[in-house]
């Protein structure tokens, strides 16, 4: 794809279109680029796989014209993949302070070795220089601290990226959403492109704030007998902010168990958003010997993770902690489409143990998300009147419905796009002018697996393996009894007899094998072993495992 160098701007979407997570966007002007949030994804299907992240190589393949990355929030989903990326092009990051301190504890972990990343932080309202852009943040209210929007100056307009937002008259934090600040951008300079979280854009209505799921929290702590244990997503500290508020009110002392719950704590009181927490914390090997009814523990795992905090005080494998009969546990966080399975697992398994369990469908007001509603979403589209509009962050249903509220606001230029679209913008018009490759990057702590690996354990997990081992002579004739071994297949000893039967069929395709060909040397024989075997299991089974063959060739 040629090199941009007129007066347009390019956007290209590497990661969360077309999805939820792993936000990833290039920006170019006069062949100069930043990359707008570098965030992971999880992949949910046990195959090994820890995290994921987009493929860097369209920006990689010209490193050269890389100058920046700029963050709009620090959530795993926007800065995640950053050490990756600095790994092979080191640029500075810009970033909201909160979102820089994260990035600095990630890089400690698992950044590259010796790098000196250059972290330059960003606030609102103090416009500053990424590569060929001025970008001036703007404050929204989200589910964590610190979170920006972002106004781009560029040869084709001002553009306004909304980052993760939803709208709060009156947040917890008292960080309100910018509105003034975005109502004279649109007096006084008028907004050509408009991208907006679409996260929740098949919800109608406005987002529940994080005052009213404070309010639902305290009865539930205040009345119950023993211990209470809250699981929830350990970046909202606007949640725990609240809970050690209620700690303090209910006369509990606060017990935090996880690393990434502790680590936000210790950057919320840092950052000047977490006030008493001191005064009511007691550490893990302490709350075990305080009455029940003084405890209130919070705990991370909201989606069930089998290492986490939530599901080893269910399970009663936790060191420090064991929860009894009376004891209340409060699932304050959204279930994430495909954790409902471990997440209800945990949930019996408490209830069992005669542990009350409460979570969003039976007490709604517990959590609240941190992304906007229709409601809201259509209130920011009015709000900035943009020529145009593209929809971000979701699957194609929920930006499409998104381009759905842009049109019904009288926004006549929508644009529906997906992952790999290069999309330019012009003060004239905007349109789709080519494709660049993505994909995904899959890892396991922290290296690369090819997707090769991902294909062959998918398939293993699917259908199980089996291997044959013919010993043949110098001829290709086989000598005595096949060996077969099986993995994932059926019970080898439930099922003797289907297995000698096995053995005996690819002992006999490989004799009639060796009628028609004179000498067959040993790939022949692995794959007509491998194809017998197969061809059993399918008459046998209904179905075909993944099979291999393995030929001795010993000397007559």
């Amino acid at each position: 794809m040629p090199v941009d160098t007129s007066e347009t701007v390019r956007f290209v979407p590497l990661g969360g279109l077309g999805e939820i997570g792993m936000n990833c966007m290039a920006v170019e002007t006069s062949g100069r680029r930043i990359v707008l949030d570098c965030g992971l994804a999880f992949d949910g299907r046990n195959l090994g796989v820890d995290t994921l992240h987009a493929d860097f190589g369209y920006v990689l393949d010209e490193p050269e014209r890389l100058e920046a990355i700029v963050l709009t929030h620090g959530h795993e989903d926007h800065i995640g993949a950053v050490p990756h990326l600095l790994a092979a092009r080191a640029v500075p990051v810009y970033g909201p302070p909160y979102a820089l301190s994260l990035l600095k504890e990630k890089l400690a972990w698992d950044g590259p070795p010796g790098l000196e990343a250059d972290l330059r932080p960003i606030r609102p309202g103090e416009p500053f220089t990424a590569g060929p852009f001025e970008i001036e943040p703007f404050r929204v209210t989200h589910s964590m601290p610190d979170c920006t929007g972002l106004i781009f100056r560029t040869p084709a307009g001002v553009v306004v990226h909304s980052g993760d937002f939803k709208i709060e008259e009156a947040p917890t934090d008292g960080e309100g959403f910018d509105f003034d600040r975005l109502a004279r951008l649109r007096d006084e300079e008028g907004v050509r492109l408009l991208f907006s979280d679409s996260t929740n854009s098949v919800t109608d209505g406005t987002t529940g704030t994080e005052a009213e799921a404070h309010a639902s929290l305290e009865p539930l702590i205040r009345e119950a007998e023993g211990r209470v244990v809250v699981t929830l997503f350990a970046s909202n500290v606007h949640r725990l902010r609240a809970l050690t508020e209620i700690a303090k009110a209910t006369g509990r002392k606060l017990c935090l168990l996880g690393r990434s719950l502790q680590m936000h704590a210790r950057l919320g009181a840092l950052h000047g958003y977490l006030d008493g927490l001191d005064a009511v914390r007691v550490p893990r090997d302490k709350a075990r010997a305080l009455p029940r009814e003084k405890v209130l523990v919070l705990a991370t795992g909201t989606q069930g993770e089998p290492p986490a905090a939530f599901a080893r005080l269910a399970n009663g494998t936790h060191p420090d902690l064991e929860l009894e009969p009376g004891d209340r546990v409060i699932h304050s966080a959204r279930i994430i489409p495909g954790n409902e399975k471990e997440v209800h697992h945990l949930i019996n398994a408490l209830e069992r143990r005669g542990v009350e369990v409460f979570w969003k469908r039976i007490a709604p007001g517990i959590h609240v998300s941190g992304h906007a509603h229709r409601d809201e979403q259509r209130r920011l589209i009015e709000l900035l009147r943009p020529r145009s509009f593209v929809p971000v962050h979701g699957t194609y249903l929920h930006l499409r419905r998104h381009g759905e509220i842009a049109e019904a606001c009288g926004v006549e230029d929508v644009l529906v796009v997906e992952n790999g679209a290069v999309v330019e913008l012009s003060p004239e018009r905007m349109e789709v002018v080519g494709a660049a490759a993505t994909g995904r990057v899959y890892r396991e702590r922290g290296q690369e697996i090819s997707e090769r690996v991902i294909k062959d354990r998918a398939l293993l997990a699917e259908l199980g393996v089996a291997m044959v081992s013919v010993v043949v002579d110098d001829r290709g004739r086989p000598l005595g009894p096949v060996d077969i071994l099986t993995r994932g297949v059926l019970h080898e000893d439930e099922n003797e007899d289907m297995l000698d039967d096995a053995c005996d069929y690819v002992f006999e395709a490989l004799t009639r094998s060796r009628r028609v060909q004179e000498r067959p040397d040993d790939e022949t024989l692995e794959i007509e072993a491998k194809r017998a075997l197969k061809r059993f299991f399918a008459k046998s089974l209904g179905r075909k495992p993944l099979c291999y063959g393995v030929i001795l060739r010993v000397d007559a």
